[in-house]
């Protein structure tokens, strides 16, 4: 595919480049705080890992080339999401805070058995490296969503974030009653499992009608095929 990432000089997006031109895509538009870079030819998928100031030109270059998007942008408010959902009327948009298989495997182990828990204390404990912006994660909201997704009689669950080293990204779920305690753990060990998922998904995206989908609908769609 032809495609083009925004952020692409951060250190995710050097990853998602590396492992998309490894499996022989092209990358025809580029762009950063500094300015973009485009060839003649349009981008079929667009990809975004960068900050939420990013969004507004994000939607602009996605509308312009028609081009689909996978985004992983974390520290998004309501007007971001308002705009992406517009754009979802034209294109496919993937939108997830996490594009790790395991993450997302894990929202849906919550989603479907917290309710089980709804007497027990919860809280999420997450880590990642010094240079993160936004607190608590995007990572940290969806497992916390998921569980009052399935559980509306929880009355809290506290996220409790580190910023530390150079750690990628650890997320723990705690569950505890007076005589036992249950976790969920998942660790990413690189920058890499990331970029996997944002191949996956724009490969979801190349064949897509629009709409607005999550990493999970990428997933369900894998296990179908």
């Amino acid at each position: 595919m032809n495609y083009g990432i925004i952020g692409y000089s951060g250190r995710m997006g050097r990853e998602i480049m590396s492992l998309f031109d490894i499996n022989g895509h092209t990358s025809v538009l580029l762009a950063d705080e500094h300015g973009i870079q485009a060839h003649n030819e349009h981008p079929q998928v667009i990809i975004n890992f960068a900050l939420p100031a990013s969004i507004d030109n994000t939607v602009e270059l996605c509308a312009e080339h028609g081009a689909s998007l996978v985004i992983g942008t974390t520290g998004l408010k309501e007007d971001h999401l308002e705009k992406l959902k517009k754009l979802s009327e034209n294109v496919a948009v993937i939108q997830s805070y996490n594009f790790a298989t395991g993450i997302n495997v894990l929202k849906i182990i919550l989603r479907e058995f917290s309710a089980m828990f709804s007497d027990w204390d919860s809280e999420i404990v997450e880590i990642h490296h010094n240079k993160k912006k936004d607190a608590p994660s995007g990572t940290a909201i969806l497992l916390r969503d998921a569980i009052f997704a399935g559980d509306d009689k929880r009355k809290g669950c506290d996220i409790h974030s580190l910023r530390i080293g150079g750690v990628p990204g650890d997320h723990t779920v705690e569950f505890s009653n007076d005589g036992e305690v249950l976790s969920f753990s998942h660790r990413a060990i690189s920058r890499t499992v990331f970029a996997l998922g944002a191949l996956k998904a724009a490969e979801f995206a190349l064949d897509a009608k629009p709409g607005f989908f999550s990493y999970e609908d990428v997933l369900k769609q894998l296990i179908k095929t």
